[in-house]
C-alpha cells in the first residue's frame, strides 16, 4: 500500500510592503508525515527517527499541546471542539523535521481527512521565537476545488515588528504533486506583508533525505538564525518594535468555514 508521507522541497518568500519595504527568499524542505505511519517510517528509514536523536527526527512534543501525547487523540479532540465528528481518516502534518536534534517551525500545518480521503479541516500551527504556540482551525468546504481561500483575525503575537489588530488571508493548494501556500497580512489600510511557500513532492526515502541534508545543510538552524538576522535588518530600516501581549487563553482559534476559491489553478508566490 502506498504511503501518504512524503518529502517536499522548494522555497519560501517573505515581502514586507510597509513601513520599511523588505524582501527575502530562501530554499527549504518539509516532511509530510502521516501520523499513523510514524512507527513504520522510523523502522524503514535509517536517517529518520521518532522521539529520538538522528540525522533527521520528529518529536510530537514540538506540536499541539507539547506533551508528546497521542497526536491523533489531540487532533480529534480539536475537531470535536469545532463541531466535527472524526471518523478515523488520515491526519497528515507538513513540518520541518529536527536536523541533528534541532528544529524551529514558524508554521506547521495539519491536514485532517475523512475516511473517504476527502480533506475535512486544516489546522495552521504557529510558533513564535518566544517559545509560544497558537493554532488556527478551519473546516474545509466540500467543493472539490483544488485551491482554498480563508481568512481570520490575528490572535497571536509573532513578529516584534507586526502589531495585533490585523487579518490573515490564506490561499492554499494542499500537498499533492505540488504544494503552495500564500499568506497576506493586512491592516485597515491594506496589505502589510505577504508570504508564500511553493514545493514539489519527492519520495520519502533515505536517499532523498541524504540528498536534502547536503543541499540544505543545517536548514533548521539557518531558519532561526535567519529570522534574527532579518529582524536586525528591519530594525535598522527604522521599523519600531511592538509590545508583546500575553498569548491567547485558548490554544486554538476556531474559524468559521470560508468560501473556497472558484479557480483550480495553483497559488503563485
Amino acid at each position: 500500500m502506498a504511503i501518504g508521507s512524503a518529502l517536499y522541497v522548494g522555497s519560501v518568500v517573505h515581502s514586507r510592503l510597509r513601513p520599511g519595504p523588505h524582501r527575502l527568499r530562501y530554499r527549504v524542505f518539509s516532511l509530510l508525515l502521516d501520523i499513523d505511519e510514524l512507527p513504520s517510517l522510523t523502522r524503514s528509514l535509517r536517517f529518520f527517527s521518532v522521539g529520538g536523536f538522528g540525522l533527521f527526527s520528529f518529536s510530537p512534543k514540538d506540536h499541539l499541546s507539547g506533551t508528546g501525547e497521542d497526536m491523533r487523540r489531540e487532533l480529534e479532540s480539536i475537531m470535536r471542539g469545532a463541531g466535527m465528528e472524526p471518523d478515523g481518516g488520515p491526519i497528515r502534518l507538513l513540518t520541518m523535521p529536527r536536523i541533528l536534534g534541532y528544529s524551529f517551525n514558524p508554521l506547521s500545518i495539519f491536514f485532517c481527512h475523512g475516511a473517504d480521503g476527502a480533506l475535512r479541516a486544516i489546522l495552521y500551527e504557529v510558533n513564535n521565537t518566544f517559545g509560544q504556540r497558537h493554532s488556527y482551525f478551519f473546516p474545509v468546504a466540500e467543493t472539490g476545488h483544488k485551491v482554498m481561500r480563508h481568512a481570520c483575525e490575528k490572535a497571536f503575537y509573532v513578529s516584534p515588528f507586526m502589531p495585533m489588530g490585523m487579518t490573515y488571508t490564506f490561499r492554499i493548494e494542499p500537498p499533492a504533486e505540488k504544494y503552495t501556500l500564500s499568506i497576506v497580512v493586512s491592516d485597515s489600510d491594506g496589505a502589510v506583508l505577504t508570504a508564500g511557500q511553493s514545493m514539489s513532492r519527492r519520495a520519502l526515502t533515505d536517499r532523498e533525505l541524504l540528498r536534502v541534508f547536503f543541499t540544505h545543510p543545517l536548514m533548521t538552524l539557518k531558519v532561526i538564525a535567519g529570522i534574527h538576522y532579518e529582524a536586525l535588518l528591519i530594525w535598522l530600516k527604522g521599523v519600531g518594535l511592538q509590545t508583546r501581549p500575553s498569548p491567547p487563553a485558548e490554544p486554538v482559534t476556531f474559524v468559521a468555514q470560508k468560501q473556497t476559491e472558484k479557480e483550480s489553478a495553483p497559488c503563485r508566490i
